[in-house]
């Protein structure tokens, strides 16, 4: 097949969703595939070819290979640069090589990627692609539609309330239990999360929240063990547990090697444990209307209540990403599993 793996774009999980895609791209062309990656936002070349011939020439071109940085990058910097081209998201050919592939491998993270916009723009141009349609991607992108529908189909999670920056003053803080979690509304790879256990920690963390978002969602703090379980094809996947050396699962623990203690199946729970949460991570998927694939995140208490706290529509596929963790427990290779997306996905458009 002729494919394309978008990635990149102009959120805060840029550098995470290069890995990713590269990472994608090298193991379609080892299946056969012709594949090429395409940064959402950067002008190609196509060097007088046409689209779909420049696809099927990427055999012949080195692949570029990134790694995820420590540090998450000046995507305000970068935007002004893209928008200064006067030309919106897209770079220069990117839609013509998307709309002339056979499928499109969405390797896109965070907003304007994992949000649905890039969904719709593709479903408008008659594109296929891989993963969550706009809508569920949207659903599941928004923290509060993601509680919102939890509450509704009986899904435990962890409790909550929104804060607004319109409504946020210097006493906002002082109405609010510690310890909490605050979560900026829609963002992922825990970008713009602070695990709060002193209250003179608390306003400044909100401050810097509201620069990434204009809605915060301040959770109960629960103290308990991390998991998480992949769903592919409407079966949920080997359970990961999560044990970060340092701190929390931020940024810094997932993505650089040996920051976090990653143990699949998870050894500290029994088989019925494991159901009920593969059980829960299935509902959780359906009830968002995800499809094809996703991650959804839990946090057990010594109680052994299981709070679902978010699923991730297009989870990453970096050396260190949990669903390739999984799939490699259940016996499949990482190079099967980005053609079992991609054969689940076409299934939607027969």
């Amino acid at each position: 097949m002729n494919i394309v793996v978008l990635c990149g774009g102009l959120s805060n999980e840029r550098d995470v969703s290069l890995c990713t895609g590269s990472l994608i791209t090298k193991a379609l062309i080892s299946k056969g595939h012709n594949a090429v990656l395409a940064d959402v936002i950067e002008d190609i070349d196509l060097g007088g070819k046409s689209a779909l011939e420049y696809i099927a020439s990427c055999r012949a071109r080195e692949q570029k290979v990134y790694s995820v940085p420590k540090i998450a990058p000046d995507i305000e910097t970068l935007k002004k640069q893209v928008l200064a081209k006067g030309r919106g998201m897209f770079g220069q050919n990117v839609l013509a090589l998307c709309m002339a592939a056979d499928i499109v491998f969405m390797a896109l993270h965070g907003d304007a990627g994992e949000d649905g916009r890039i969904q719709a723009a593709l479903d408008l141009m008659d594109v296929k692609y891989t993963g969550s349609g706009y809508l569920g991607s949207a659903v599941a992108m928004s923290k509060r539609l993601t509680k919102m529908v939890f509450a509704e189909k009986g899904i435990l999670s962890r409790k909550y309330r929104m804060i607004a920056k319109e409504d946020y003053t210097d006493k906002t803080a002082d109405g609010i239990d510690v310890p909490c979690v605050v979560k900026v509304n829609a963002g992922g790879s825990s970008i713009g999360v602070y695990v709060i256990h002193d209250r003179a920690e608390l306003k400044p963390c909100m401050d810097a929240a509201f620069k990434l978002d204009d809605t915060l969602v301040v959770e109960d703090y629960i103290k308990g063990q991390e998991y998480t379980c992949g769903v592919l094809a409407g079966e949920g996947l080997p359970v990961v547990e999560i044990t970060p050396k340092e701190g929390f699962y931020d940024y810094h623990a997932k993505y650089q090697p040996g920051a976090t203690r990653e143990v699949c199946p998870a050894p500290s729970l029994n088989p019925a444990q494991t159901a009920k949460m593969q059980k829960i991570a299935v509902a959780a998927h359906k009830a968002l209307g995800v499809g094809v694939y996703s991650r959804v995140d839990f946090m057990m208490d010594d109680k052994g209540d299981m709070y679902c706290l978010e699923a991730n529509t297009l989870p990453g596929m970096t050396p260190t990403s949990l669903l390739p963790q999984e799939a490699a427990a259940k016996g499949v290779a990482y190079e099967d599993l980005c053609e079992l997306i991609i054969n689940e996905s076409l299934k939607k458009y027969e």
